[in-house]
């Protein structure tokens, strides 16, 4: 059943070889490029920054899959099956805007004749299929007309419609801690909706290898940012505090994705959908993680993890290294095709901690409980449900930050730090929006609406990366994490996956260690 691609990479990559203004990927020939303009260019640039402010960076729409908190049972998998389908429609959109600048630059009515009134067509009718799957399994009628049209988001002021974002109904954010879902900003930061910096300097490069993100305005020197770390927090988030609580760890120890087991399906979101993340995930753990496996068929699986009593499925976007080459994916839908370009970094550590609750014991996570934390489509969905921490080694008690990649100096590693919600609502192991059966705790520590304290999974990944430098407001040698394609490589949409199948042996040995304050593995 599993399709996973176990392919290496060190034989199969190649260097490719620079084009001008952008580059042409894959076996289509589809040219990617945003045009982000910088407002500081003077003389014959200015003209090109008129040029490319008229122009349309990306597609914003809204996430019908956030809004969708009450899908009967018997409707989810046809109601996923055509969310899917309104992310491929986008990407489809995207990839037309990206691969007709020219017919842009000569009709202003063209993006919205061609690309989103055809776009808003194709979903109405996706919007339509997924009322009729609601009614069908006995739902209230949705109003999801409202949702159909996207809007074009100029190159020269990029935004996001926080008002429409995915709502969590009832998650609770840390207050002051790193859990926040976004909402805490780095001083000195944009809220990661910046404008991109770096016109095309002659180089064949522009807004990352592929055209495509990240810009300079995304990448920001550690040493320079002002200190924004809570005190007290350690590189491995926050642990219970306290005389009260639950002060135990537990570690599972699951490799860093040696075997090259990637894929670019989502099985929480897009169950039965080949290609529904449109990026390449690393999967550590649970081998078998595909859009095609069920429970069983998961359960059954073989794992990385040194403690065989876990199978549970880390999973998370790769993070690439846009030096000029290519990986094994150059080709391939969620690869090269859809502006995912550069080498495949592997982690050079990829620690997986549970921790407990300062206020009290947790309880066992049931089977098969999924958890997504962070938002692989924040850059146009708004912050409400990001979660991230970008730092490198040695800074992390210092700043972490949220909507920048970190330039780290040397001797230092990237790291991406993750922790996820650690309150569940006792029933479900998922929910129709895939959040509300979980959430934070609150600024107390505690669970609202009666939810129980789970162990936390708290994720930290360390890359050896080669610092990239800023030439004249362009980023050379950038890294950045895989994306959606019109969410163009902004770090505010890295995010992490966890699906739990771990025994029932070994959940409740990590439950009695981090209730009596024991560090297991």
């Amino acid at each position: 059943m599993g399709r996973n691609i176990r392919k290496r990479r060190t034989s199969m990559t190649t260097k490719v070889v620079a084009g001008s203004a952008a580059l042409a990927l894959g076996g289509g020939g589809l040219v990617w490029a945003n045009f982000y303009a910088s407002a500081h260019e003077s003389g014959s640039g200015q003209n090109q920054v008129k040029a490319a402010g008229a122009q349309i960076a990306t597609i914003q729409c809204p996430d019908v899959g956030q809004k969708l908190t009450n899908v009967p049972n018997g409707a989810r998998s046809g109601v996923s099956t055509e969310l899917a389908n309104l992310d491929k429609q986008i990407t489809e959109a995207y990839a037309r805007l990206a691969s007709t600048r020219q017919a842009q630059s000569n009709d202003s009515g063209f993006v919205q004749n061609a690309i989103l009134g055809p776009l808003k067509d194709k979903r109405t009718a996706a919007l339509d299929r997924i009322r009729i799957n609601i009614q069908r399994a006995g739902g209230a009628n949705p109003n999801l007309g409202q949702f159909a049209g996207c809007a074009g988001v100029p190159a020269e002021q990029p935004q996001t419609n926080d008002g429409e974002a995915g709502q969590d109904g009832g998650q609770q954010q840390d207050g002051g801690q790193q859990q926040d879902g976004g909402q805490q900003q780095d001083g000195g930061q944009d809220q990661g909706q910046d404008q991109g910096q770096g016109q095309d300097q002659g180089n064949g490069q522009q807004n990352g290898q592929g055209g495509n993100g990240p810009t300079a305005a995304d990448f920001v020197d550690i040493t320079q940012v002002q200190a924004n770390a809570q005190l007290g927090v350690g590189a491995n988030g926050l642990p219970a505090n306290g005389r009260s609580g639950s002060r135990g760890t537990f570690t599972t120890k699951c490799g860093t994705n040696g075997n090259d087991n990637h894929n670019t399906d989502n099985v929480i979101v897009a169950p039965g959908v080949s290609n529904g993340a449109h990026h390449l995930h690393d999967y550590v753990g649970n081998q078998s993680n595909d859009a095609f496996a069920s429970d069983q068929e998961l359960a059954a699986a073989q794992t990385t993890c040194q403690n065989q009593g876990d199978k549970s499925s880390y999973f998370w976007p790769v993070l690439r290294l846009q030096d000029g080459t290519q990986d094994f994916d150059q080709n391939a839908a969620g690869g090269g095709t859809e502006g995912n370009v550069g080498k495949i970094l592997q982690p050079a550590q990829a620690q997986l901690k549970f921790v407990g609750n300062k206020k009290g014991n947790v309880v066992a996570m049931p089977t098969a409980l999924r958890i997504i934390t962070g938002d692989a489509k924040a850059f146009v969905n708004g912050n409400a449900n990001a979660n991230v921490n970008w730092s490198c080694t040695g800074f992390e008690n210092k700043v972490q930050l949220k909507d920048k990649y970190p330039i780290c100096p040397q001797g230092s590693q990237v790291v991406r730090t993750t922790n996820f919600q650690s309150c569940w609502d006792g029933q479900n192991i998922d929910s129709a929006n895939h959040r509300t059966h979980v959430a934070f705790v609150q600024a107390d520590g505690t669970c609202a609406n009666n939810f129980k304290a789970i162990p936390q999974l708290q994720v930290r990944l360390v890359y050896n990366v080669p610092a990239p430098t800023i030439e004249n407001g362009t980023v050379v040698n950038p890294y950045a994490v895989d994306t959606f394609p019109e969410n163009i490589h902004k770090p505010i949409t890295d995010h992490n996956d966890f699906i739990n199948f771990f025994s029932a042996n070994t959940m409740n040995k990590m439950v009695k260690c981090i209730n009596t304050g024991q560090k297991c593995q």
